[in-house]
């Protein structure tokens, strides 16, 4: 597993982002049945100023959010809840390309202060919901948003984490 990392934002260091990704798309690309060393990942960390710039630029939202995703390949199912098409595994000793995440230091602390959950714990959820996005996983409409929570949860259980959405 490769999550290549451009730290914009020192806080993310100081709060182990490298280790937390690692282990989450890890999780995420294995629950899926990906093997996790044949695929890579960027992922910028940065400030809600940034991120919101980032959302203003490609969605014409310009306010922070928590995490952004471009996936490398669209990988979308067609039907309202089915499941997305893998991405093409590259030849051997090369790695998928899956895209790129941008997740926003402020508003991840924010939220996981208001929530009352641990802030690593939020983080290695929004890493996983970027990962799946990626992956063309999304939350738009109701059978693909009940499809990808559902994931969420399994896969943050494996790592201890409690349901975010219970």
């Amino acid at each position: 597993m490769s999550v290549e990392i451009l730290f914009e934002d020192p806080r993310w260091e100081a709060a182990g982002l490298a280790p937390l990704a690692e282990t989450a798309c890890a999780a995420a690309l294995a629950h899926l049945g990906l093997e996790p060393d044949a695929c890579e990942i960027s992922l910028l960390a940065c400030d809600d100023a940034r991120i919101a710039a980032l959302n203003a630029e490609f969605r014409g939202k310009p306010s922070p959010t928590n995490v952004l995703s471009w996936p490398a390949e669209d990988l979308a199912a067609e039907a309202d809840g089915g499941t997305p098409q893998g991405p093409e595994q590259p030849p051997d000793g090369m790695q998928a390309e899956l895209g790129d995440i941008a997740i926003a230091y402020e508003t991840c602390a924010r939220e996981a202060q208001a929530q009352g959950i641990p802030f690593d714990d939020h983080v290695t959820h929004l890493v996983i919901h970027g990962c799946l996005h990626l992956l063309g996983y999304d939350h738009i409409r109701p059978q693909d948003a009940a499809l990808m929570e559902g994931l969420e949860v399994e896969i943050l259980a494996k790592l201890g984490v409690a349901d975010p959405y219970g």
